[in-house]
């Protein structure tokens, strides 16, 4: 039996409470540092390798974690999820992401549908679109090849597809895998919509539009923005634009889109990029059997993450740290660091990913919970972010969690020896600086110089930033997040937190204002 449980009123989650707290400068000095960074590791689907040396845990708070895990049912709350039970109590929806990249437990039907027949059926339909594509048989009206592929979207259907793009975009290059160029349309300020159009050729660009309702209204803005763009370079929209959308809505079946590709309620935005969300943009980007290995690198681990072991299962673990962070040390924010600038926007990703499911202050049942859940998020790249925020990170009177994520080679496979070292070293040098920096401090005399350290980190750690890389890189935070909405007693699947200013802002353009919702309207003289 299931039992759904505010995380304050588990008995292990008091007994955790109770564990004596770590002093990581000295657990981390010397050999018993070097102990640490062997032992406390756990191997990732890919290759990759979670390492929380840096972690203020030792063995009994594991062993309270483990207790927690256990007495909070969290493997058995995936399971209801993987097997299509109705988690997503907001909405009283199955959550299925997952099943986009592979069949972890029973056939899921819904609809009269089996899901996974379904979600490969749509990614069999867009892989043979890309391909007449790329191969010249959809072409634009002059019978020419489009060179540009350019998503619009918002929230969901834009932050993950376009970090994962800009993620693999140089491999592609080196692995000569780039097929199209890709740009993305989010923001309903004209300006962004503009910045794109006018660096690309529009004759030769198919404009891929992204909305499960067909009703998002950034998107169809942006659509029309687009469609008007067309037009004045004497062009049909319609032989220009795909529609990614639900089959009940009204971009499906529609003459105004070369094609449509489908997805469904089941997957909620900030999970879609394995979906044709991501599926159509990335497979004209880089061709579908790229993305077949990005769904491949997901599957596996989405695999590991039933791992019922806790010390065996780096999702799990690392949400379950988190939750100690947040809940027992009182940790408010956490920070992604990725020395890796293709993952230049996968913090951003990440920060809706975590902040819009976790972001909750009523349980599962709509009752107040009376104890923190999900944290800020927020990150740039190393070593960049070192020249920015890193003071605060390091001397600041907050302590913030680090998540590093590093790779010991480069994507473009050669670098240069500068002063006896190559810019990759450099660059991995620098991550492990910081994480015994942050870890261990450094005692001085002047109050200005001096760092207290026990500030905790992990790291993610790779070969090479791969197609199959990022997809366990992806699915490890995915489920990492859907672990601490259960061990919260939270819904991580619904975001009723962006819909009201939805509803204002249709009112503002209604003008169906007064009092000071008609006062701002008037600073912009709408």
């Amino acid at each position: 039996m299931i039992n759904w449980t505010n995380l304050d009123e588990l008995k292990a989650f008091q007994e955790l409470k109770d564990c004596a707290k770590v002093d990581l400068p000295e657990v981390m000095a010397g050999e018993n540092g070097a102990d640490r960074v062997k032992k406390y590791s756990v191997p990732m689907a890919e290759g990759l390798v979670y390492n929380y040396a840096a972690k203020a845990v030792n063995d009994d708070i594991l062993e309270g974690l483990k207790k927690f895990a256990e007495e909070a049912q969290l493997i058995d709350k995936f399971a209801l999820l993987y097997n299509g039970e109705v988690v997503n109590t907001g909405e009283k929806r199955r959550v299925l992401h997952q099943l986009c990249r592979g069949q972890l437990g029973d056939a899921v039907i819904a609809d009269g549908v089996d899901k996974r027949e379904f979600y490969v059926k749509q990614q069999t339909r867009i892989a043979e679109f890309a391909k007449k594509v790329h191969n010249g048989e959809v072409t634009n009206a002059d019978g020419e090849k489009f060179t540009t592929v350019v998503q619009i979207g918002i929230g969901g259907s834009d932050l993950g597809p376009r970090a994962i793009y800009l993620a693999l975009e140089n491999w592609a290059k080196v692995n000569n895998t780039l097929k199209m160029k890709a740009a993305f349309i989010s923001n309903v300020d004209p300006d962004d919509a503009a910045g794109v159009l006018s660096g690309i050729d529009v004759k030769h660009s198919l404009f891929v539009l992204v909305s499960k309702s067909g009703t998002t209204l950034e998107t169809l803005t942006n659509e029309s923005f687009v469609k008007n763009a067309l037009k004045e370079a004497g062009l049909d929209p319609a032989k220009h634009m795909v529609a990614v959308t639900s089959e009940t809505s009204p971009l499906a079946k529609n003459e105004g889109y070369l094609d449509a590709f489908y997805m469904d309620d089941y997957i909620g935005g900030r999970y879609s990029s394995s979906s044709a969300v991501g599926g159509a943009v990335l497979s004209l980007a880089f061709g579908p059997e790229v993305f077949a290995d990005f769904l491949n690198g997901a599957a596996e681990a989405d695999k590991l993450s039933k791992e019922p072991d806790v010390l065996k299962n780096a999702a799990l673990l690392d949400a379950l740290i988190g939750v100690y962070e947040r809940n027992v040390l009182g940790y408010q924010n956490t920070a992604v660091l990725p020395y890796s600038q293709a993952l230049s926007r996968f913090p951003a990703h990440l920060q809706q990913l975590d902040m819009e499911s976790n972001g909750k202050s009523v349980n599962r049942f709509g009752e107040p919970v009376s104890y923190v859940t999900g944290p800020i998020i927020f990150g740039e790249p190393g070593t960049n972010g070192q020249h920015s925020f890193y003071q605060l990170l390091h001397q600041g009177t907050d302590i913030v969690p680090m998540q590093f994520i590093g790779f010991r080679n480069s994507q473009i496979g050669s670098d240069v020896d500068i002063q006896g070292s190559t810019s990759q070293q450099k660059l991995c040098a620098n991550v492990v600086a910081q994480i015994v920096a942050f870890a261990s401090g450094k005692d001085d005399a002047n109050p200005n110089k001096k760092f207290d350290g026990g500030r905790p980190s992990s790291i993610i750690i790779g070969d090479k930033l791969t197609p199959r890389a990022l997809g366990a890189l992806l699915a490890h935070f995915e489920n990492k997040v859907m672990f601490q909405g259960f061990a919260w007693n939270i819904n991580s699947f619904d975001q009723e937190g962006v819909q009201l200013g939805k509803v204002l802002a249709k009112k503002v353009l209604a003008h169906e204002t007064d009092g000071a919702l008609a006062a701002y309207s008037a600073l912009f003289n709408i």
